[in-house]
């Protein structure tokens, strides 16, 4: 019974991951479409690797001290990591400031 119990958990999980990493991308790719700035919140070294086009590269770790640019530029802000962790605690931080964003999870989901 226990064994039964934990693969449902198991599925539910993965559902929820699935279901939550489809909804980011979609909220996402409509504000894209809209004309909102990605900002990718990974290390320069992450970025420099591979981005996506058209992105400003803002390390999590600097967010705070960027907000002045970030409100600069007059748009709706995408915020984008490797897996949608450092993105979630970015977009927390810029929505707290005043700024309209979306976690929109790992930059590789963008179209």
């Amino acid at each position: 019974m226990s064994d039964k119990l934990l693969y449902i958990v198991i599925i539910i999980g993965l559902i929820y991951f699935f279901y939550n990493s489809y909804s980011k991308s979609k909220k996402a790719n409509n504000m894209l479409k809209n004309g909102a700035q990605v900002v990718d919140v990974r290390t320069p070294q992450e970025f420099n690797t591979e981005h996506f086009e058209g992105s400003v590269n803002i390390p999590l770790n600097t967010i705070e001290n960027n907000i002045d640019k970030i409100k600069s530029f007059n748009k709706d802000i995408v915020v984008v990591c490797a897996s949608g962790m450092r993105s979630g605690k970015a977009n927390e931080i810029l929505n707290s400031k005043g700024i309209t964003s979306v976690n929109g999870g790992s930059w590789s989901n963008l179209k």
